[in-house]
């Protein structure tokens, strides 16, 4: 039998472009344009509280929108909420802090400083123009937003949500699970795969699985997943606030080829950081991986 793959091609002349067909060239050029709209990159910051600390936020939006992404998600903690008599001042504030960016597309992610009660739930969803869970689709990648905002556990009608969501957009070859708690870390850190989250991601070949809450750069690997917790995009620092441990201010930006995202952590640039850029391989359980 041939082994076709130990065959060496004959090399092709090179084409002209003033010598192609209009017709022909016309498919070349719809070949490389159907090619460029499989690839996309979009925002993530992290929480803007609790404890917000002041001008922080605003640099996080300066600078991720100055690479221009296609939209913008969060993963919760956008207001520092509990008093149900603040809620609409608080929020008219974020929409004065993102009036320059309203040319971007913004997801919202439930946190538990937006979202205690039935009020800041009403709230939420008005001024996120969403519910407090739900998903959606851009160009090749599916996303899931889901609602631990009032528990560190999923709750049995979430989970449900999110593998009723998972099937409905199986063929979609890329997909994200995004919270603001991450209820998976502890089996994750553990490399305990009998957690819901885990189960249905490899279920329906979620590859990325994304959280907040604790202000802190960590990644994991399982099974093929990535599990990140993103830094503080405002929200206090806490312990030693110290970078190679994670503690720092950043947005990230995420691009998304084919069937695959890759993504670059940009630390806020002086005064709110020294502008530090890595990946998720850089880090691990315990803040920056033994190599660096």
């Amino acid at each position: 039998m041939e082994n076709l793959k130990a065959r060496t091609p004959a090399k092709l002349p090179r084409l002209n472009p003033a010598l192609l067909s209009a017709p022909l060239f016309f498919f070349l050029w719809l070949v490389a344009s159907r090619a460029d709209e499989s690839k996309f990159h979009f925002a993530l910051l992290g929480d803007r509280t609790g404890e917000a600390q002041p001008g922080v936020y605003e640099e996080a939006w300066h600078e991720a929108a100055v690479e221009n992404p296609a939209f913008v998600l969060t993963v919760g903690d956008t207001i520092q909420g509990g008093d149900d008599a603040s809620l609409d001042a608080e929020w008219q504030n974020v929409m004065h802090i993102l009036e320059p960016y309203r040319r971007f597309k913004l997801f919202l992610t439930a946190g538990n400083h937006d979202v205690w009660d039935q009020a800041s739930k009403e709230d939420f969803e008005k001024y996120a123009h969403h519910s407090v869970h739900y998903s959606f689709d851009w160009q090749q990648a599916h996303f899931t937003i889901l609602d631990d905002s009032e528990s560190d556990t999923l709750s049995p009608s979430e989970l449900e949500f999110l593998e009723t969501d998972l099937a409905a957009h199986r063929t979609q070859p890329v997909k994200f699970i995004i919270s603001h708690r991450p209820s998976w870390l502890i089996p994750v850190v553990m490399g305990n795969p009998q957690n819901p989250v885990h189960q249905l991601a490899l279920k329906y070949g979620v590859k990325y699985v994304i959280a907040g809450h604790i202000h802190q750069m960590l990644h994991f690997q399982m099974d093929g997943i990535t599990y990140l917790c993103l830094a503080s995009s405002g929200g206090h620092l806490r312990n030693d606030k110290a970078y190679a441990h994670g503690w720092f201010f950043q947005h990230t930006d995420v691009t998304v080829s084919g069937t695959q995202a890759s993504f670059k952590i940009e630390e806020l640039k002086p005064p709110f950081g020294e502008g530090r850029v890595t990946t998720p391989d850089d880090w691990g359980a315990a803040g920056l991986a033994a190599k660096h």
